[in-house]
């Protein structure tokens, strides 16, 4: 295989140390994908577009691309991509599961079953064909509960059905041992079969939040949580005495907008800021808190399961979507994270949402030098909110000495996100651009 160089800038492109040190007035880029993150390259002052075999600085790549040429790629020092090499340890169904148990048992040896039980926000899941026999043991132990069967490598809903009887995945039973090679490509048709939440919170019909955290290092790991996201519903009333209805427990939209009543101008999502406006009138304000500060508690831990084994690499970061379910307790459970959330709009709201959270993706990555060229110390950047850097972080109104241990966490998803403002403070003009 031919080795990929992207040798930063050479010709007319040669950067002083000065120049490499405040930021870019140019960044060529490449992009693998045709929607939403497309336009907002296209449309980034001073970026431009480069085709084929072109030196690039920046690559939203897909993952694909990354699996074929990653490991022959040589990257200059400013180089960028939109991936870290194995990403799919936490975005893989089983291996999340399997990262999620080994840290929950590591965390009962060395720390104790009170830590450790912070860790049970994702439901009893056993990977088919490899544990089978455990998953039958576990299923005899609840007989008439329902499952949910996943394909481990698809998405959008692709392969997955329910199920309450042994009978119905006896197809599965097979040898689990594969070489890593077809692990990774994903050769050997692999399942999870994982236990139903037979209780979810309903608002006419099931909901599944998408919420988005960008890691731009997992050594140390540092990590962002933005202030957008959604709450995808199904269109048909929940009931479980129908379980081969697709419409009524799978909220992606890509089933979703194939329902017989589906209104694509009305759609089948709400903005998170309207999903907790309505939990926190019919819930209180208290309630609503702890069940986001759970939810910061899932992303932080799942994040800490596969810091050991990420490949880190500084030319790396990852905008991962996650899928939250609550329960009628509002108790959040983590269902799946996609390193390849959609960014597809199925609305003009939804359109414009996906290309203010692209466009402080790339503020965030910063490029242009244009954030870390003033301390780098930073806990906001557009509707991006510093959750972790190798630690907790604070919001900027606690006052440690006075409050002690008693801290407020740096998040604020599903509140106001007036980025535009933050943004005119923050950032400094483009080169050729007023300022903000």
């Amino acid at each position: 295989m031919s080795k990929h160089k992207t040798s930063g800038y050479k010709g007319p492109y040669d950067y002083t140390k000065t120049e490499e040190r405040e930021g870019r007035s140019c960044v060529r880029y490449k992009c693998g994908l045709i929607n939403t993150i497309l336009d907002v390259l296209r449309q980034r002052p001073g970026w431009v577009e480069v085709k084929d075999d072109g030196e690039w600085d920046f690559h939203w790549c897909d993952v694909g691309w990354l699996r074929e040429n990653f490991d022959h790629s040589y990257m200059e020092e400013h180089v960028r991509i939109n991936h870290f090499r194995n990403h799919y340890e936490l975005s893989r169904k089983n291996l999340m599961v399997k990262n999620l148990k080994r840290y929950r048992k590591n965390l009962e040896r060395e720390v104790g079953r009170v830590e450790a039980s912070k860790c049970d926000f994702f439901p009893c899941t056993f990977a088919l064909p490899s544990e089978y026999h455990l998953f039958v043991e576990e299923f005899k132990r609840s007989p008439g509960s329902t499952w949910i069967m996943k394909p481990v490598a698809k998405s959008q809903g692709k392969g997955i059905f329910l199920f309450r009887k042994l009978k119905d995945i006896m197809d599965w039973k097979k040898d689990g041992t594969r070489s890593e090679e077809q692990k990774d490509a994903a050769q050997v048709e692999s399942y999870v079969a994982q236990r139903y939440i037979e209780n979810p919170y309903l608002i006419n019909g099931n909901l599944i939040l998408r919420v988005y955290v960008l890691v731009t290092s997992y050594v140390p790991l540092k990590a962002w949580l933005y202030r957008d996201g959604f709450a995808r519903f199904s269109s048909t009333r929940f009931s479980l005495s129908t379980i081969d209805d697709k419409y009524m427990h799978l909220t992606n939209v890509a089933v979703q907008k194939t329902a017989p009543d589906y209104d694509p101008e009305k759609g089948c999502k709400w903005q998170i800021q309207q999903l907790r406006r309505y939990l926190t009138a019919k819930h209180g304000r208290e309630t609503v808190e702890i069940l986001f500060k759970e939810m910061d508690n899932i992303f932080v831990r799942s994040l800490q399961s596969v810091q050991k084994v990420i490949i880190n690499d500084k030319h790396c970061f990852e905008l991962y979507g996650y899928d939250i379910l609550l329960d009628q307790n509002l108790k959040p459970w983590l269902i799946e994270v996609n390193a390849s959330p959609s960014h597809t709009a199925s609305s003009q709201e939804d359109y414009e949402m996906k290309c203010r959270l692209l466009e402080d993706t790339l503020n965030v990555v910063d490029m242009e030098g244009k954030i870390t060229g003033l301390t780098g110390k930073e806990k906001r950047v557009g509707g991006y909110d510093l959750m972790w850097n190798d630690g907790p972080v604070y919001r900027e109104d606690v006052n440690v000495e006075t409050f002690g241990s008693c801290f407020t966490a740096n998040t604020h998803l599903g509140c106001v996100n007036d980025r535009e403002k933050q943004l005119r403070r923050l950032l400094k003009p483009f080169p050729g651009q007023k300022k903000m």
